[in-house]
């Protein structure tokens, strides 16, 4: 195939979206396709500092310029060439794009949710609001996708108003092959990546720090254990949060945990310090408000760590019956009460014979096979396949 792919500007500074397109152009280097990467330049952007007015001449880059770039370089594409788009939020160009085969794959709909007032814990300024409208209208001219979950499908018909001719649903494949380690072994890398690493283990959050993690509800949950803990006469293990440093509400809610609870904030950890610091880990708190997938799930489950989760898609898509559920977190009011709730629900996780944990482990490590990686590039190009195929009938019939 004569793939072109499409991606956000590298001075936008998205680590996530520029490993996908760079995953995707290897993986398909390697079966044989041509591929093209294509993503705007800094010609503005870099001329002026940085700050508001930056922003905007980055918006001239990529939606007055680039647009000329791409109708350009499209002429001289072979007819038979397919267009993907590796995020929807790409939508802007995807009308240069319409008359030709194309897929937009789609990860999540929460800045677009947040802009119509569906996610009262994200609101969203009135330019925002306009921002994401403009997106939206792009790829609504889109006929092919895929989503990186049923969540992100569903979102993706119900708030971008999608009327496609495919819409398939492909599960994000681990970007590493995730093991579990030996308690040995994961107290060894972790030590030797200058981190604390004893004999009791540890609970573990692993998030970016976006408000969708929930790191307060982390923090509040943590503070209710320790409180319990000791009320039973037990020595709380330590959180570590794998995290930038705390926002001002995640400073907050360390105000409730007791001088006996530990709270360490660790980032730009190495893989394989991740991967230790799940084998390592008693449970993985992630009660996330929302999620596009929800990746720590997956690594968790294939280092046999058990995983604690709220009970909404796509965590319960990807944990299955392998992870112990939360009620989502509703409203700032409710959170004590929900925390309290919580922390009885990791205390009885804490609580399970080793029979039972390892059981649990096991389910996990099946389910964190699905998410494979060869198995994702393939079922893309599958997609791809039929697309063309659909596309080439269509041209025909036009």
């Amino acid at each position: 195939m004569n793939i072109v792919l499409y991606t956000h500007p590298a001075f936008l500074g998205s680590h996530s979206h520029a490993h996908f397109a760079r995953m995707l152009l290897h993986a398909y280097q390697s079966r044989g396709h041509r591929v093209a990467l294509r993503q705007p330049e800094a010609v503005l952007h870099r001329c002026v500092p940085r700050g508001r007015l930056s922003k905007w001449a980055g918006y001239i880059d990529q939606y007055l310029l680039f647009p000329r770039q791409m109708r350009t370089l499209m002429r001289c594409d072979p007819a038979d060439t397919l267009y993907v788009f590796c995020d929807q939020a790409l939508g802007p160009w995807i009308p240069h794009a319409a008359h030709r085969p194309h897929v937009v794959h789609c990860h999540d709909l929460l800045a677009l949710r947040s802009a119509l007032g569906d996610i009262p814990e994200n609101p969203t300024s009135v330019t925002g609001r306009i921002y994401q409208r403009y997106i939206r209208s792009g790829f609504r001219r889109a006929r092919h996708f895929i989503s990186i979950s049923q969540k992100s499908r569903t979102d993706l018909h119900r708030f971008g108003g999608v009327e496609p001719v495919t819409s398939e649903v492909v599960y994000n494949g681990l970007n590493h092959p995730f093991r579990r380690m030996a308690f040995g072994e994961a107290q060894r890398v972790l030590r030797d990546a200058g981190l604390p690493a004893d004999e009791h283990g540890c609970l573990l959050h692993v998030g970016a720090g976006q408000w969708y993690k929930n790191g307060e509800g982390v923090v509040r949950l943590y503070a209710a254990y320790v409180h319990a803990a000791l009320r039973d006469g037990m020595a709380p293990l330590p959180l570590w949060m794998v995290s930038p440093p705390p926002r001002k509400a995640v400073q907050d809610a360390l105000a409730h945990v007791p001088r006996q609870g530990q709270v360490q904030f660790f980032n730009g950890l190495g893989t394989e310090a991740v991967e230790a610091l799940y084998s390592h880990a008693r449970v993985l708190l992630f009660p996330s408000l929302a999620e596009g997938f929800g990746w720590p799930i997956a690594e968790a489950m294939a280092c046999g760590c058990p995983v604690i989760t709220t009970d909404d898609a796509p965590m319960t898509e990807v944990g299955g019956d392998a992870a112990t559920y939360l009620p989502r977190l509703a409203g700032h009011d409710g959170l004590s009460a929900w925390a309290q709730a919580s922390a009885q629900v990791l205390a009885a996780v804490l609580d399970r014979p080793p029979a039972e944990r390892e059981r649990v482990a096991e389910i996990g490590l099946v389910r964190a096979a699905r998410f494979n990686a060869e198995a994702a590039i393939d079922s893309y190009l599958a997609v791809y396949e039929r697309v063309l195929s659909l596309e080439a009938v269509r041209h025909r019939g036009a």
